[in-house]
C-alpha cells in the first residue's frame, strides 16, 4: 500500500500564490476603480455640495 507522494516544497508555493491572489482581489475591489468613474463620482460629490449650499439661507 503506497499513498500518493506530494512534494511539499509546490505545495507551499501553492499556498503561498493563492493567498497572495486573494490579498490582490481585495485590493482591486478596494482600488481598482477606473480613473473614468472616480471622476465622475467626485464630480456628483461636488455638485451635491454646491446645490446643498445653494439652498443656504443668509441671516
Amino acid at each position: 500500500m503506497t499513498g500518493k507522494v506530494i512534494n511539499l516544497r509546490q505545495t507551499r508555493k501553492k499556498l503561498v500564490k493563492v493567498a497572495k491572489r486573494k490579498v490582490a482581489d481585495a485590493n482591486s475591489a478596494t482600488f481598482g476603480t477606473p480613473k473614468d468613474v472616480r471622476d465622475l463620482n467626485l464630480a456628483r460629490a461636488k455638485k451635491a455640495a454646491r446645490d446643498l449650499d445653494g439652498h443656504k439661507r443668509d441671516d
